[in-house]
């Protein structure tokens, strides 16, 4: 049964702010890959995380982060079974109310990509 509030109506699903940052990429399709991210940069600690890919291309990827990511910054992606891996560089970040999107264009030719050119 629907949850009630107070003002007598049903909660809004949150929009994901990867959907938001989607908009710049017509070509992007909703997924749900879950994946671990790592950061490909000189750390004291590794910045890693694991996420959602939520949207993609032929040649990029969307999901939200909460690692320092900046434009231009290479990530290395990879799913749980080694099935699918990649290395991307940041090519949009977008913040919206604390929250972050990410999408990043593949470095090289992938294997096991969902979306094929």
């Amino acid at each position: 049964m629907p949850r009630k509030y107070a003002n007598g109506g049903t909660p809004t699903p949150r929009r994901s702010i990867a959907a938001d940052l989607a908009g710049m990429f017509p070509e992007a399709s909703p997924m749900k890959l879950r994946v671990r991210v790592q950061a490909l940069r000189r750390s004291a600690e590794p910045l890693e995380e694991i996420t959602w890919i939520e949207y993609g291309t032929a040649r990029e990827l969307l999901f939200a982060s909460t690692l320092p990511l900046e434009f231009e910054d290479r990530v290395r992606i990879e799913n749980a079974d080694g099935s699918f891996h990649a290395e991307a560089a940041v090519v949009a970040v977008q913040v919206h109310n604390g929250r972050k999107a990410v999408a990043a264009r593949f470095l090289g030719e992938v294997t096991n990509w969902i979306i094929q050119p």
